[in-house]
């Protein structure tokens, strides 16, 4: 945000809340702080206590922010009714390098904090029923979709770590197009 589009407008708790998660994608969980916040923000401290009684009440909205975001676009997807379709779609976004994926594994790094736990655990259990009903559908048995489901958040999470210094300058991913066939060809069954 802007300066000028700041000093036009009054901060509201989205504002703060927006602003913590691009402090959480830059520096990590641990840097969620009201000064540098307010900094970034260009406003007093006292700004932050008209919307937010403690840092982690800001965290937590953060947080509940990003697993909103994160629930609207795996809700996207479920609207696909192919399954191949929709795995495809969901190993493409994994191929995009964006501030979610950002977020993510900086949760990851930030997961001894129980709501950061919290969140992860939710956002684990949501994931793996996710993949593990799209494997379903797409022909497996019960046990070997389940298999296949945490196979391939194991992949994500993998990849993630693979793809850290591409991430955080939005490289593309080398070969993405070969990449992504291969996964489906791997982890999809033929049918």
């Amino acid at each position: 945000m802007t300066e000028t589009a700041l000093r036009g407008k009054r901060l509201n708790a989205d504002d703060w809340t927006k602003e913590a998660l691009a402090q959480m994608a830059e520096f990590g969980v641990a840097a969620v702080a009201v000064e540098p916040i307010a900094r970034r923000l260009k406003v007093t401290k006292g700004s932050f206590y008209w919307h937010f009684p403690s840092r982690d009440a800001l965290l937590q909205a953060a947080l509940d922010r990003w697993e909103r975001d994160e629930q609207d676009a795996y809700g996207a997807l479920e609207s696909i009714k192919d399954a191949s379709a929709r795995l495809r779609a969901l190993f493409q976004l994994i191929t995009q390098h964006n501030k979610t994926h950002i977020i993510y594994s900086e949760l990851l790094k930030g997961a001894e904090h129980p709501a950061v736990q919290r969140v992860l655990e939710h956002v684990l259990e949501r994931r793996i029923g996710f993949l593990f009903a799209s494997f379903r559908q797409a022909g497996l048995n019960q046990k070997d979709a389940l298999h296949r489901a945490h196979m391939t958040y194991a992949v994500y999470v993998g990849f993630l770590q693979l793809e850290q210094a591409n991430i955080r300058s939005r490289k593309p991913v080398e070969a993405a197009d070969g990449y992504l066939d291969h996964m489906m060809s791997t982890l999809i069954p033929a049918t």
